[in-house]
């Protein structure tokens, strides 16, 4: 399912349309069609369930509209989107079933883009030629789609912050070790990445108890529409009826108005970093954590929300490590009270969606630090950085795995790869993590004269590349126009 081939060719549909306009609303149009081709699939498998009364009303379910290649098309079918919108923008949810409130939530901020409803047809039949989420095979693949959706249109504007890859997520929850019934969080979940990676982790449910404790085990928060739309549609595919999703900004609420209630055993998240929030929200904090740098509010709410012994695995980007003033007083705070004891040191793991060091940190609550094990992951042998074509995979992690439970000293060229710090030499740092096994310093490559003239004409040459098919797609919508 999840192919290139399958995305540049939605992706060609809707450029041809005048209402779509850049990358992120190609990945908006595509998702919220995605979610009601998913929810249909999973109304099929509700529809077996004694008493069970449909959630989307018929006549616009996905089956009953979009199926058919013949079907609605043209301005009747844009006519009809905007009735479907609007009908599920207002479902009524006055029975209280909660799979309305999903259905409603999720349309609250979601749009369609498409003004053209011949090239939508097309849209739908391509998706559904494709797409079939009845196929056990493709239901938990989705993940795996989205990823293929950012790998091929890369200019996505601010997409990339969605996107945290598979062996990040899957290399951080195996090392919390969730277990099924434990309260797992992400509040800032984006695409359900984290969340989707403890439901693998929880392994095969196969009772009724089980399920029911598989639902309220998962929980997250996420404040942007399409992120949200997406989280909810890879829940509901990987067996979450209802999923405990909230639509908000987790740093909108002050500190103090979380309670008891409000506390989990296990977080998990990647929070998004580089201060993009309102600067009355740093208010909402003590005094102590009142900064600009959304990833350090992240850290005060997560370290607020945990439960006593509660677990976390966060990544965090380099500007924490070495970072002083409140990035220095949450650094003393998890040794003193959350029982910091293991950093991964990443490198570039995050390109082509973004070039910076990001850090694993694992830590529990109500634990005094015994100290703390730095290990730095270096690229593989033979690889210099990961791409869109050879991005990180699980298996790169399996070096911190067969040094994670025999944790040792690891020196390479005279440098640390591995070490353990005593909370005593870190407070002799000042807290500056970063002088904590870093990458070697990179120094920039002088090429020959020869091999530099060689390396400009090929970039010159996928320039003229691009050059050539951007004025042959504009070409082919004049062409069309006419």
């Amino acid at each position: 399912m999840a192919n290139s081939s399958l995305i540049k060719s939605l992706e060609n549909i809707m450029r041809i349309d005048d209402g779509v306009d850049g990358d992120s609303q190609y990945i908006g149009q595509i998702t919220w069609m995605l979610f009601l081709k998913a929810f249909d699939a999973k109304e099929m498998e509700w529809e077996f369930k004694p008493g069970y009364k449909g959630i989307i009303p018929v006549g616009y379910r996905w089956r009953d509209w979009a199926d058919d290649k013949e079907g609605i098309t043209g301005g009747a079918l844009i006519k009809f989107v905007s009735e479907l919108f609007e009908k599920l923008k207002n479902l009524d949810t006055s029975d209280g079933d909660m799979r309305k409130y999903v259905v409603r939530n999720v349309f609250e901020d979601i749009n369609n883009y498409m003004k053209s409803g011949i090239q939508l047809r097309k849209l739908i039949n391509a998706i559904n030629d494709k797409v079939d989420f009845n196929d056990a095979r493709e239901k938990h693949t989705f993940n795996e789609l989205y990823e293929e959706m950012l790998r091929d249109l890369q200019s996505a504007g601010q997409a990339g912050e969605y996107y945290t890859p598979r062996p990040v997520t899957n290399f951080i929850v195996e090392k919390v070790d969730p277990k099924l019934g434990e309260i797992v969080l992400d509040p800032a979940c984006g695409t359900g990445g984290f969340l989707t990676s403890t439901i693998a982790h929880f392994g095969s449910i196969t009772s009724t108890e089980e399920l029911a404790m598989l639902q309220k085990s998962i929980n997250g928060w996420e404040k942007k529409p399409l992120p949200f739309l997406l989280a909810m549609t890879n829940l509901i595919l990987h067996d979450i009826e209802i999923p405990s999703l909230k639509h908000q900004n987790s740093l909108s609420k002050p500190l103090s108005e979380y309670s008891a209630k409000d506390r989990v055993d296990v977080i998990v998240a990647n929070p998004p970093f580089g201060g993009a929030e309102d600067k009355s929200v740093k208010n909402n904090f003590p005094s102590e954590f009142q900064t600009s740098e959304t990833a350090d509010l992240f850290m005060a709410l997560i370290m607020h929300l945990l439960k006593d012994k509660g677990r976390c695995g966060i990544v965090l980007p380099d500007g924490f490590m070495f970072g002083d003033g409140v990035k220095a007083t949450i650094k003393e705070k998890l040794l003193k009270e959350y029982g910091l004891h293991t950093i991964i040191r990443l490198p570039q793991v995050f390109k082509p969606y973004a070039s910076v060091n990001t850090n694993l940190l694992f830590f529990q609550k109500g634990v005094v630090s015994r100290g703390v094990w730095f290990y730095r992951l270096d690229y593989p042998e033979g690889v210099k950085s990961f791409t869109k074509t050879k991005p990180m995979q699980d298996k790169h992690f399996d070096p911190v795995r067969e040094w994670w439970d025999d944790k040792k000293p690891i020196t390479v060229d005279g440098k640390d790869k591995s070490r353990f710090f005593t909370v005593d030499e870190l407070v002799e740092l000042n807290y500056d993590f970063d002088k904590c096994c870093p990458f070697p310093h990179e120094e920039e490559e002088i090429l020959e004269p020869s091999e530099l003239i060689a390396c400009y004409q090929a970039e010159r040459s996928e320039l003229n590349a691009n050059i050539d098919r951007i004025l042959s797609d504009i070409t082919a919508m004049l062409e069309v126009k006419e």
